[in-house]
């Protein structure tokens, strides 16, 4: 049941839609794919075999890995959907 303007089932929709965004940005961060890099593509060192029989596709080493996965990306907080029904998440 919907109240005021919105029509029935407007929530839902919105709250699905945002579920649908989330896993879509999180299957886009799933991984390398593809054939292993033998060096590192930002320091040159090699990296080892058993990463890269653990990690298909990978392109980076240990190090280089840690370093991007420590830097910080903020993610926008602006409501898209022009509801505070949106901002549910």
């Amino acid at each position: 049941m919907a109240g005021g303007w919105s029509r029935d089932g407007a929530v839902n929709e919105q709250i699905e839609a945002s579920i649908a965004d989330e896993l879509a940005r999180l299957k886009s961060r799933r991984g390398p794919v593809g054939e292993s890099a033998l060096v590192c593509v930002e320091c040159e060192e090699e990296i080892p075999e058993a990463r890269r029989v653990a990690i298909p596709g990978v392109k980076l080493c240990i190090d280089c890995q840690q370093e991007r996965d420590g830097t910080f990306k903020a993610r926008s907080g602006i409501n898209r959907r022009g509801s505070k029904d949106s901002q549910l998440k």
